[in-house]
C-alpha cells in the first residue's frame, strides 16, 4: 500500500498540497474528513524530533565540545527539515489506521 495515496483503493492522491487533506479520493471518491487527525500528527512530530534532537545534541556536545553556534547551524536546520517531513508521514499514518479501524 502506497502511504500518500487513498486507503482504500491506493490510487487516489491523500494530499492536495504538501500538508492540505484532499476532500476526497479522486479515484474512488472516499471522503477523507471523517478521519480528521486534529493536532495528533505534530504532537507526535514535536515528540519524535525533539526526542532525536535532545538524544544527538547531548552526544555531539559530549564527543566534540563545539561552540553554540556550531549547536545552531546543525540543529535549528535539522529540527525544520525533521518536522515537516515527519508532520506530513504521520498525518498520513493515522488517517490510514483511522481508516482501517472504522472500516469493519
Amino acid at each position: 500500500m502506497k502511504l500518500f495515496h487513498c486507503p482504500h483503493c491506493g490510487k487516489g492522491k491523500l494530499y492536495r498540497t504538501f500538508f492540505k487533506i484532499a476532500d476526497n479520493c479522486s479515484a474512488c471518491g472516499l471522503p477523507f474528513y471523517p478521519n480528521e487527525q486534529g493536532d495528533g500528527p505534530a504532537s507526535a512530530s514535536v515528540l519524535i524530533v525533539g526526542g532525536l534532537v535532545a538524544i544527538f545534541a547531548s552526544i555531539v556536545e559530549v564527543k566534540y565540545e563545539p561552540p553554540f553556534w556550531v549547536h545552531a547551524a546543525l540543529w535549528i536546520p535539522f529540527i525544520l527539515i525533521a518536522s515537516l517531513a515527519s508532520n506530513r508521514i504521520i498525518k498520513a499514518l493515522m488517517i490510514v489506521a483511522q481508516y482501517k479501524m472504522r472500516r469493519d
